[in-house]
């Protein structure tokens, strides 16, 4: 399932407190799906790594109460007392056999020890599969039947959609934009220790905006995305050079056009990410005038990556015309 699915999805099931178990390969975002949703419903969020656990981080410490005489289990302060959230338990199958037992109990009977996880709290779980090459353990079947299981694609326009309201450098969504095979280029075969996934591609957008001089950047982001990638990244955005004035675009709908695709995708980028940091109903029909001799399907690709950024543009005299102009490529 794509991004957005799963957001609707989980989101749902953690409202009726279902176990869910999100599967999926490596640095594709599965830990910011499941926090993306406790952010948006302005609940609790704990993350727990459990392949970095013992047994008793999770069970807790056993302790001698002088007035029962037995031995109670004195709970770790990181679980939660009260409220609502999501208790994420993060890399669930990697985390050794003991672990998981200990794990189990939480799942399947929401308590652990003397650990009651209270009402308001749901879980969910997350992990690589086994094909990913990851250090991971068979989950045993009794505890995957617990979960409501669920396995997250890779989809193109859900990273460009989460890129422009992250804020990410224009010039990498335009290049994901351009080259959409090199969004994620993971392949479990391979022994080469960088590789490109939405995760890294992060680090890529921290790299270009760090004071760093331009002789090192080849090296850095080939650290990130591995070199083929980096090294055709970095031909792509030299195009930069021959752009348009985009601000003299938003102010006044004035501007060169180009024949050259790699051009007017990162033209595409550049000016949808020069408008969502600085909006204005002028700065619109600008954009959109300026459109109306671009060539169509990028003139469709900017209006299409306004409105899935929650631009409304139905006032707009600029938008009517537009849309008679290219209504035939929108059915």
């Amino acid at each position: 399932m794509k991004a957005t699915d799963l957001i609707v999805t989980i989101g749902s099931l953690i409202q009726q407190r279902v176990p869910t178990f999100l599967w999926g390969a490596p640095g594709i975002g599965k830990s910011s799906i499941v926090k993306q949703i406790a952010k948006s419903r302005g609940i609790d969020f704990i993350d727990l790594r459990l392949a970095l656990m013992d047994p008793t981080d999770l069970k807790g410490i056993p302790f001698y109460d002088k007035e029962s005489h037995t031995a109670l289990w004195a709970p770790p302060a990181f679980l939660p007392r009260d409220g609502e959230g999501v208790l994420f338990l993060d890399e669930l199958n990697s985390a050794p056999p003991s672990v998981q037992a200990s794990a189990y109990q939480l799942i399947l009977d929401r308590k652990v020890g003397e650990y009651e996880l209270p009402e308001g709290w749901a879980i969910v779980a997350a992990g690589n599969r086994d094909s990913d090459r990851g250090v991971t353990y068979r989950m045993p079947s009794p505890l995957a039947n617990r979960f409501v299981h669920f396995e997250m694609d890779v989809n193109v326009e859900d990273w460009r959609l989460w890129a422009y309201k992250s804020g990410v450098d224009e010039r990498v969504i335009s290049y994901i934009s351009y080259k959409n095979e090199h969004l994620f280029t993971f392949d479990a075969k391979s022994d080469t220790k960088s590789f490109a996934t939405p995760r890294s591609w992060e680090y890529v957008d921290s790299i270009l905006k760090a004071d760093m001089p331009k002789s090192l950047l080849l090296d850095a982001i080939s650290g990130a995305v591995g070199r083929d990638v980096a090294v055709s990244f970095l031909s792509f955005i030299k195009v930069i050079d021959r752009l348009p004035d985009i601000n003299m675009i938003l102010k006044s709908a004035q501007g060169e056009y180009s024949d050259e695709v790699d051009v007017l995708y990162a033209l595409s980028g550049g000016l949808v990410s020069a408008y969502l940091r600085d909006k204005s109903d002028e700065k619109l029909e600008n954009l959109l005038k300026y459109t109306f001799d671009l060539k169509p399907e990028f003139a469709v690709m900017i209006v299409q990556d306004l409105q899935r950024n929650s631009i409304t543009m139905e006032h707009s005299e600029a938008f009517k015309e537009w849309v008679k102009k290219f209504a035939y490529l929108l059915g």
